[in-house]
């Protein structure tokens, strides 16, 4: 790892890192099978993704159980099979996922708190198996698409000699993988957050096989609920191909690190502005290297400034020190898995640019601001928090006039009464409210 440890900072300070230490922060960040977890409070965020592992672990547990149940009741000889093939396969799934995972069982209880204060924080949709098809795909089903993506860097690269080159957002690691067996540079980094896709890749591209159970969206028959998957790379990876853990958002490597950087389907789905977004890869590319981002761009942004389209994106690169700017687009299938019905095609964009002089210097990257983080300020009165004040007042008060005899009508008269708003209001209102209780209720299973 000599190669990696050259250019790694660390993730709190930014200063150089000698053998996973900071001197400066007097830290010394944990290699947890083979991989660095680089995050600015790492035992804080290992915690974290533990819990969603334990989460997630109940969830499959819970599936399995409601699958034995339902086959109890079952008289069809074909629902009897499908619910057998079902509850099978989340039994032998937790199994298969527990060795991967090994590591989120060890480690000291961290307090959540600092991982805040130092602007670290994972995403509250990121659950460890949200890519779960994705590494289908990369390792087992998905040579066509694969090979689609790779072409498509590949043209875009071109010619260009590579020394370094680091995939951010790395997924389940197929892109990494191939690029580095094709170009073959002296190093090659793939940085993801999720302890369970880099898992996947570190063994995958040492050589060893694992084998998991697919659960198909729309499975196309009651045979396809749940099929067991070997997945295995076509060879062990060539020399200097590693795998880093931690915020893409917060990349712990010394300015200037790389001549490529990859980042496929990550700047439509990070939490910063586009051009914030740019502006933060700009440090990790030498002069004269290159950018490189391959996906759909769907952007999702609450701001309809921040979902720019493709001649927005090549001003956006400019003003962050990038020229040279070329892009292509092609169709190609998505996750189209062969046992399921649900597979999309989409237009994939292939962005370049080359990198002519340092972007601005930028703030330091918050996750959280310092009052909610640190706790040591007055907590504002959002506008936000203000209606959301009310509405749970509103829907504590409807909770309390539950009482197993008034109707719903009963309910809104009482809030009338209270000269909340109108009885005809209320009754929408309420309806709207207890239908959504209810869904979540059955959905719950209660």
């Amino acid at each position: 790892m000599s190669a990696l440890n050259a250019i790694l900072a660390c993730p709190r300070c930014n200063n150089p890192l000698s053998d996973l230490r900071c001197g400066a922060c007097q830290l010394d960040y944990p290699l947890i099978d083979d991989v660095p977890w680089l995050f600015a409070d790492p035992e804080a965020t290992r915690t974290d993704w533990r819990n969603r592992w334990q989460l997630a672990l109940r969830e499959l547990e819970a599936s399995a159980r409601a699958a034995g149940l339902a086959l109890e009741n079952s008289g069809s000889s074909a629902t009897i099979r499908r619910l057998t093939t079902l509850q099978r396969g989340y039994q032998q799934q937790i199994p298969a996922l527990q060795p991967l995972l090994k590591s989120l069982s060890l480690g000291q209880p961290a307090d959540l708190t600092t991982d805040l204060a130092l602007k670290t924080r994972l995403p509250p949709q990121a659950g460890l198996f949200s890519y779960e098809a994705n590494v289908f795909r990369d390792w087992c089903w998905g040579d066509e698409e694969n090979q689609m993506s790779l072409d498509a860097c590949l043209d875009a690269i071109g010619d260009k000699s590579l020394k370094r080159m680091l995939v951010l957002g790395s997924g389940a690691g197929r892109l990494a993988y191939d690029l580095h067996e094709s170009l073959n540079p002296e190093l090659t980094v793939a940085l993801d957050m999720n302890p369970y896709l880099a898992a996947i890749t570190r063994q995958l591209s040492s050589g060893a096989t694992v084998d998991l159970v697919e659960f198909p969206r729309a499975p196309v028959d009651g045979a396809s609920v749940a099929i067991r998957r070997r997945l295995l790379a076509p060879h062990p990876s060539a020399d200097g191909f590693h795998m880093v853990l931690a915020d893409a958002l917060r990349p712990p490597f010394q300015p200037g690190a790389f001549d490529l950087v990859v980042t496929p389907w990550l700047i439509d789905v990070v939490d910063v502005s586009p051009a914030e977004f740019i502006a933060r890869l700009n440090p990790l590319i030498a002069r004269g290297g290159m950018w490189l981002n391959h996906g759909s761009l769907a952007f999702a942004h609450p701001d309809p400034a921040d979902c720019p389209d493709i001649e927005e994106l090549k001003l956006l690169s400019e003003a962050q020190g990038f020229t040279q700017f070329n892009s292509w687009e092609e169709r190609a299938p998505y996750l189209a898995s062969p046992v399921s019905r649900h597979a999309r095609q989409e237009s994939i964009v292939t962005l370049s640019a080359i990198k002519s002089r340092e972007a601005g210097e930028l703030p330091k990257y918050q996750a959280l601001p310092d009052w909610l983080a640190k706790g040591r300020q007055p907590v504002p009165l959002l506008p936000a928090f203000q209606t959301q004040a009310m509405t749970t007042r509103i829907h504590a008060f409807i909770m309390t006039l539950i009482d197993g005899k008034r109707t719903l009508k009963d309910i809104a008269l009482v809030l009338e009464e209270q000269q909340l708003m109108t009885q005809a209001d209320a009754e929408v209102a309420i309806r709207g409210f207890l239908i959504k209780m209810f869904e979540e209720a059955v959905q719950r299973g209660r």
